[in-house]
């Protein structure tokens, strides 16, 4: 019988993304923290244990040879969900089998890759499950199939769940392994769990294979978090459950009392932490409990950092779909609970308290000082809608255009839409359905989303994120047409553009002059008129390329206000010069500068 202490265990994390779980970077699941935690637990030293990502492998074949020489060799990974990535891609079937002919040691593969894979991570198709060659499958948890495995001296485990007293242990246990993830410490944010499973059954949903809702203590998942700010990690997620509302409870009414311990005790152990967000949140949990959820998310929003988002499950505002797939909410409850989110928790800090949502003193926050503009709101909703589903009809896309609309209407805000087509997986409802009417209606969905994305999506972003709005710490990532892009850590975090090539992988305040579909644009905060270059000063709203120059030709200034003839807005977004900035350093074609 092999002895724990004598193995050397390689984990590569292929990366996740579930309806409840989010790991594909600058996002660590907690399937490779759970699964070292385990390890650690079945006598294997922290020391023998290597983790790697799958964009590392790719980047550097040396380190292949970690995967080559362990003793085991575990692959976690999987994708239920279709998305497009900016900050890692996802690992393709056939690099997860050349990982397994790779290894010389025992191999075992788990993740929700367990579910299936297809032919690439996007809507409209079956997956298929495939043991991609490895020696060992998890066709449960993964992590306990580590554990079991190594327990047993490599011979073998049974396929089981783990239970939430092993999660208290495995959780804080498996903190070590962020140090060795590429983006730590500063780019990475860490998934937390509160629960896993769902009560209810919607047709395509790979969540209700956990089974019923487990809900942690608050304090195990404060432990969680504690280890993992000693190990360096200052952004936290809890977004794997699938209503943070239930948390504490009984799988449905909310637990404001539970929520204070967990938030709490969070601020309580990382009290310097930079991000803590959530994901889901059901919004029938709001209508069913109304005064409850509005105590509940009042204290979600007293805790958390700005720009956090609830997602809402609706999946389809059509009432024939909704009966079909067995979905929970219909669109007036919808609309109701996205009233409610706005009301207690969409203000923005130094909001008055008189602020209602959408109303002149929301969006402009305080009126005087060096904190005068805008941030983003604390906690907004955000709308999941699916198509493909039983039932969907050409009136399906009508019924979702008007929900939409009619939030918008409101005067109410949403921080994200995502639409989507149905991935169908064995063990779901969707099995016998298919991809098939998704793949009928895909030439509709494709200028249906278009639609979306310009009558809904453009005006939205400009009422939840006004011209001036600062976004702190925003993470270059990548250069594109003579623009730097980069976006904050957080749930669903806006992609910004930054006019000039600015240098990778650093941070950078944002101040936000104008808006796209999904993305916005913006200059450094506090620009520096005496700096500024032409790019800058253009994208400030109410200055062109001849205003620009006349600011330019004018330097140096000894104020804003020296400055400001004729730009209105330009306080909101410079609020320093340099006090020597000596002559122009932007040529103006045409002028004598």
């Amino acid at each position: 019988m092999t002895d724990p202490a004598d193995l050397t265990v390689t984990i590569v994390d292929g990366y996740v993304d579930e309806p409840a779980h989010f790991g594909v970077p600058p996002y660590v699941s907690t399937y490779p923290r759970y699964t070292a935690g385990a390890l650690v637990d079945a006598g294997v030293p922290e020391s023998a244990i290597t983790y790697h990502t799958i964009d590392e492998l790719r980047e550097d074949r040396n380190k292949w040879a970690d995967v080559q020489r362990a003793d085991l060799f575990v692959y976690v990974g999987g994708m239920t969900v279709p998305g497009k990535y900016v900050g890692g891609t996802p690992a393709e079937p056939d690099e997860v089998r050349e990982l397994a002919w790779t290894a010389e040691g025992e191999t075992l593969l788990g993740g929700p890759v367990r579910f299936g894979v297809g032919e690439e991570n996007a809507g409209a198709q079956e997956m298929e499950r495939d043991d991609l060659d490895y020696d060992f499958v998890a066709k449960g948890d993964v992590e306990a199939a580590a554990f079991d495995l190594v327990d047993s001296g490599l011979e073998g485990f049974n396929n089981r769940m783990r239970d939430n007293a092993e999660v208290d242990r495995w959780a804080a246990a498996g903190a070590f392994v962020v140090e060795q993830h590429p983006n730590h410490p500063d780019y990475l944010i860490a998934e937390l769990e509160t629960s896993r499973g769902c009560a209810y059954r919607c047709s395509f949903c790979t969540e209700p294979l956990y089974g019923n809702p487990a809900f942690r203590e608050a304090r195990s998942v404060v432990d969680e978090v504690d280890a993992l700010s000693n190990r360096g990690v200052s952004h936290f997620r809890l977004g794997r459950q699938a209503d943070i509302l239930a948390f504490g409870g009984d799988g449905e009414a909310p637990n404001p009392d539970a929520l204070r311990d967990l938030y709490g005790g969070i601020r309580e152990v990382a009290p310097d932490l930079d991000t803590l967000h959530l994901d889901n949140m059901n919004p029938v949990t709001i209508t069913d409990y109304p005064e409850k959820s509005r105590e509940a998310i009042r204290v979600i929003a007293e805790h958390n950092t700005p720009g956090d988002t609830a997602a809402f499950g609706l999946e389809s505002a059509d009432p024939v779909v909704r009966e079909k797939n067995n979905l929970l909410v219909s669109a007036e409850e919808c609309l109701e609970a996205v009233r409610v989110v706005n009301e207690e928790g969409g203000w923005r800090p130094g909001d008055t308290p008189e602020a209602t949502p959408g109303s002149d003193d929301r969006v402009t926050g305080p009126s005087t000082g060096p904190d005068a503009s805008p941030r983003l709101p604390k906690l907004l909703p955000g709308i999941n809608l699916v198509h493909g589903l039983e039932g969907e009809r050409a009136e399906t896309f009508e019924h979702n255009r008007a929900f939409l609309q009619s939030v918008y209407d409101e005067g109410l805000m949403l921080r994200r839409i995502n639409i989507r087509q149905v991935m169908a997986f064995a063990g779901t409802e969707m099995a016998e359905t298919g991809a098939e009417i998704a793949r009928d209606h895909k030439q509709q969905f494709q200028a249906y989303k278009k639609e979306v994305r310009e009558t809904i999506d453009n005006p939205m972003l400009q009422r939840v994120v006004p011209p001036g709005t600062i976004l702190p710490d925003v993470h270059l990532e990548y250069h594109q047409d003579g623009k730097t892009f980069g976006r904050q850590l957080g749930t669903y975090p806006l992609l910004v553009a930054v006019p000039g090539e600015r240098e990778l992988g650093t941070t950078l305040d944002v101040a936000i002059t104008d808006h796209g579909y999904r993305s916005i644009t913006g200059v450094p905060y506090p620009l520096d008129v005496n700096a500024a270059s032409m790019d800058e000063l253009t994208a400030i709203p109410g200055i062109n390329r001849s205003k620009a120059g006349d600011i330019v030709v004018g330097r140096p200034y000894d104020s804003v206000a020296a400055v400001d003839d004729g730009v209105a807005d330009l306080s909101l977004f410079a609020t320093a010069v340099t006090a020597d900035a000596g002559e122009p350093s932007v040529p103006i074609p045409g002028r004598d500068a």
